[in-house]
C-alpha cells in the first residue's frame, strides 16, 4: 500500500482544521460567516476522521467494548453540537430551542434523506447490474433487534410533545435503554468489518502501525470537534440574524448535516458496494443512538449548565417539531417491519422530507404529521404479523445471522 494513498485525505482534512484551530488558539473573533465557514469546515473535516478512524477500530477491538466506543464515536461531532446549546440553555433559556431544532433536524435529515438516498441509490445499482428491477431492499435478520430498540425508544419518547418537555427522568430512561441496547449488541456474533477508503488502508498497516494512528486520529479529531463546537454554534446563530435569516433552521438542517455528512457518506459507499443492507443497519443504529443517547443526555446538560432539575420546557413550534419527527420514525419503523425496505417507502420519506422545505408552516407541520401517521398505520396494517417479533427481539437471547441478503435477493413487485 502506497503511504501517499493513507496521508493524503488525512492531511487534507488536517489542513482544512488549521485556520479554525489557529483561530481559536489565538483568541481571535472572526466575523460571524467567517466563524461559521472556518469552524464548520473544521467539524466536517474531523468528522471524516473520525469515521475512518472508529472503522479502523474494528480490526482490533472487538464485543462490547467495540460497541461502546464506535457508538460514543460515531455521534460526537452531532452531539458536541447539540449538548453546547443544551449546556447554555441552562443559563440562557432561549438556547432550549435551538437544542430542540438541532436534535430535531438530525434525526428528519438521517431518515427522510439517508434512509432514502441509500436505497433508491442500492436498487438503481441492482438494476444496472442485473437488468430487472427491484422494488424492496432485503435487510439482514439481525437487525430486527435494532429496529426494535429504535421502536420502543420512539413509542417513549412520545412523552415529549405530549409533555411538552424533556424531563430528567425520561433523560435517565432513554440513556438506560441506551444501556440495555449496548449491553444485547455485545453479546450478538462479532462480525468481520467491511472497511472501505482510508479506513480500509488504516485497518491494513501493521498491527502497532494500526494501533497508534487510531489512537491519535481519536484524540486529535475530538480535540477539533470540542473545541470548534462552541464557536461554530455562535456563528451558526449570529451568521443568521446578521442575514436575516430564521437561525432556528440554520441549527436545524445546516448544522446536522455538516456533523452527519462523513456517517452518510460512509452508508452510501456501502450501498455503491452492493452492501445496502449494512448501509441501512448502520443508519438505524445511528438512529436508536440519537432517540437514545442524544435525547437521554440533553436533560443533564441542562443541569450541569444551571437549569435545575425540571428539564427543558418545549414552546409550541418545539412540540411541533417533536412531533414531525416521532411521526416520521414512526412510518420508517413500520415500513421496515418485515425487514424490507420498499420502494414507495423510500420515495416517500424523501418526498415529505422535501415538502417541509417547500410548506414551512405550522399547519403544514400538523399535516405532514397526519400524512406520516396515514402512512404508517396503512404499513402496520400490512406489517402487523412483525409487530409483536419486533417489539419483542431486544428481549429475546442474542445473535445475527451469518447470512446478509442484499438488494438482489429481493422479489421484483
Amino acid at each position: 500500500m502506497a503511504p501517499t494513498k493513507l496521508l493524503r485525505p488525512l492531511l487534507i482534512c488536517a489542513l482544512l482544521t488549521l485556520p479554525a484551530l489557529i483561530t481559536r488558539l489565538a483568541g481571535i473573533h472572526a466575523p460571524p460567516l467567517v466563524a461559521l465557514l472556518l469552524f464548520g469546515a473544521a467539524v466536517v473535516a474531523a468528522s471524516f476522521v473520525l469515521a475512518w478512524a472508529a472503522e479502523a477500530a474494528q480490526v482490533d477491538i472487538s464485543g462490547g467494548l467495540a460497541i461502546a466506543i464506535l457508538a460514543v464515536i460515531a455521534v460526537l461531532p452531532e452531539y458536541a453540537v447539540d449538548l453546547y446549546f443544551a449546556y447554555t440553555a441552562g443559563s440562557d433559556p432561549t438556547y432550549v430551542a435551538y437544542a430542540a431544532a438541532n436534535m430535531t433536524g438530525s434525526n428528519r435529515l438521517l431518515l427522510g434523506l439517508g434512509w432514502s438516498l441509500v436505497v433508491l441509490i442500492g436498487l438503481a445499482l441492482v438494476r444496472r447490474r442485473t437488468g430487472r428491477t427491484v422494488r424492496e431492499l432485503v435487510l439482514n435478520s439481525g437487525y430486527r433487534m435494532e429496529l426494535g430498540f429504535l421502536a420502543i425508544a420512539s413509542l417513549v419518547a412520545m412523552a415529549i410533545p405530549v409533555t411538552g418537555q424533556i424531563s430528567l427522568l425520561l433523560g435517565f430512561a432513554l440513556l438506560g435503554l441506551f444501556g440495555f441496547y449496548l449491553w444485547k449488541m455485545a453479546h450478538t456474533e462479532a462480525e468481520e468489518p467491511h472497511l472501505v477508503g482510508p479506513a480500509a488502508r488504516i485497518g491494513a498497516l501493521p498491527q502497532r502501525a494500526r494501533r497508534i494512528t487510531v489512537v491519535v486520529l481519536f484524540a486529535f479529531a475530538a480535540a477539533v470537534i470540542l473545541a470548534s463546537a462552541e464557536p461554530f454554534a455562535h456563528g451558526l446563530i449570529a451568521t443568521g440574524r446578521q442575514l436575516g435569516i430564521d437561525e432556528f433552521l440554520l441549527v436545524q438542517w445546516l448544522a446536522p448535516l455538516a456533523s452527519e455528512s462523513p456517517e452518510f457518506i460512509v452508508a452510501i459507499l456501502f450501498a455503491v458496494r452492493g452492501k445496502g443492507d449494512d448501509a441501512i443497519g448502520t443508519l438505524i443504529s445511528s438512529k436508536v443512538n440519537q432517540w437514545t443517547l442524544l435525547i437521554g443526555t440533553l436533560p443533564i446538560a441542562y443541569l450541569l449548565g444551571g437549569g435545575g432539575t425540571g428539564g427543558l420546557q418545549l414552546d409550541a413550534r418545539q412540540i411541533e417539531e417533536f412531533l414531525l419527527t416521532a411521526a416520521q420514525t414512526l412510518l420508517g419503523v413500520a415500513a421496515l417491519l418485515a425487514l424490507r425496505f420498499p420502494r414507495w417507502a423510500a420515495w416517500s420519506l424523501l418526498g415529505l422530507f422535501a415538502v417541509q422545505f417547500v410548506l414551512p408552516g405550522q399547519s403544514a407541520r400538523y399535516v405532514l404529521c397526519g400524512v406520516y401517521l396515514a402512512l404508517a398505520l396503512a404499513a402496520l396494517i400490512h406489517n402487523r404479523r412483525h409487530i409483536v417479533p419486533t417489539l419483542a427481539a431486544p428481549f429475546r437471547a442474542p445473535g445475527r445471522s451469518s447470512s446478509s441478503p442484499d438488494a438482489t435477493s429481493a422479489p421484483a413487485r
